[in-house]
Parts: C-alpha cells; sequence; structure tokens
C-alpha cells in the first residue's frame, strides 16, 4: 500500500477473508498502532505523538473465508464501479514502477495488463557442457520462464469474465482474456519476491532491516 501511495494512488479496497476481523481492527486502531501515544488513565483521554498521518481511504470488504480469488475480485465491482483499476494480491513484494505500468497499459487499449516477472531461483543453477561445469550461480534470477507478478491494471469489462465465488482469477478469468487477445504483460525486471512461507518472511524481514530495495 505504501508502494502504491508514493505513485499517488491513495484509494484502496482490500478484500477480506480468513482472519478478516484482525485486518479490520488493525485499521480501524490504525492512529494508535502506528504511532506513540500518552494515555490518562482517568480521563481517558488520548494524545497522540510522532502520528503516522497517512491520506489514505481504505475500504474493507468480507469477500467470504472460502471465496476463490476470482469470487474476491468479483465482489468488489459494485465498490469499484465503472473505471479502471489496479489489482494487486497481498503476498508479494516488488519496486515495480507504478507509473510505467499505468502509462503501459493506456498504451495498447486492451482490457487487462499483468506484470510479468522472472523470480530468483531458489536453488542454484549448473549451466554444463557433458559433465562440465561452464557456469554457476549461486541462487540467480531466472532467465527464462516470466511468472504472473500479482500487479495488474484492468478494465471494468473484466469483472464480466468472473463467474462468481468458485472463480479463480488465475484460471478462466485470465484464460479468456488471452483468447480474447485482451492480456498484455508488462516485464518487471527489477526486484520481486513473494512471501509465501516462514521462509520467505524471515528472509523479506531480514531485507526490510538492511534497506529493502521495494521501499518507497
Amino acid at each position: 500500500m505504501r508502494t502504491y501511495a508514493y505513485f499517488g494512488h491513495k484509494d484502496f479496497y482490500v478484500a477480506l477473508g480468513y482472519k478478516a476481523e484482525v485486518i479490520k481492527e488493525y485499521f480501524l486502531n490504525y492512529r494508535a498502532l502506528n504511532a506513540d501515544f500518552t494515555v490518562d488513565l482517568f480521563s481517558g483521554d488520548l494524545k497522540s505523538h510522532q502520528v503516522d498521518s497517512v491520506d489514505w481511504r481504505v475500504t474493507l470488504v468480507n469477500t467470504g473465508n472460502t471465496s476463490m480469488t476470482g469470487g474476491r475480485v468479483k465482489r468488489m465491482q459494485s465498490f469499484i464501479g465503472n473505471e479502471t483499476c489496479m489489482l494487486t494480491y497481498g503476498d508479494g513484494v516488488a519496486d515495480i514502477d507504478l507509473d510505467a505500468l499505468v502509462a503501459f497499459h493506456r498504451s495498447h487499449g486492451k482490457m487487462v495488463t499483468v506484470s510479468a516477472v522472472r523470480p530468483a531461483a531458489r536453488f542454484g543453477e549448473l549451466e554444463m557442457d557433458g559433465g562440465r561445469v561452464t557456469n554457476f550461480q549461486e541462487k540467480p534470477q531466472l532467465h527464462d520462464g516470466w511468472i504472473n507478478g500479482g500487479y495488474f491494471v484492468v478494465e471494468p469489462a473484466f469483472f464480466d469474465m468472473i463467474a462468481g465465488d468458485d472463480t479463480l482469477l488465475e484460471r478462466e478469468p485470465l484464460e479468456q482474456a488471452t483468447k480474447a487477445n485482451e492480456l498484455m504483460a508488462y516485464r518487471h525486471d527489477g526486484f520481486w519476491h513473494c512471501m509465501d512461507t516462514k521462509r520467505d518472511h524471515e528472509l523479506l524481514e531480514s531485507m526490510w532491516t538492511k534497506g529493502a530495495p521495494w521501499a518507497k
């Protein structure tokens, strides 16, 4: 969200499911959780210090515990309305240039743009000539095999390709957009990493403490 705000996008719609109440409580108590404060236990008066004053508008929508990725997006349609929007998963971080992503989307006039990324390999890579190793790289960035980086720009017509709660965004909707020649890929060569496992979490936390490459 801070990355989006850095590029001037400050109107957020968050699709909630499992542990929705935890995320709602976080935003309801955002000012207190992100500031030092003094509380008068007799009067109940609260004075904040060093407030993290963000000028965001955040809409929290409970899209159900069992809804699939497409179903969650479909349930946001009435909130977003008939306009272009940006769509992002909550389990990846990147230093993607969102201005460039939007400009690319506007330039081609298609329904959907997906960011394409080349993540670092989980294991070292060997290039061989017979039994002789010609190149050794410890966890290099993949040269081929672009994957879905999770940063989309979509036109409102895309919502109509999503049937309902049981729809996976990555299956029928994006497959239909592809067949209709309405899906374009913006290639991002910079930093991207998912946070799917405890190992990913520890790695990204370590990067954050040292000065994260995705921080804006």
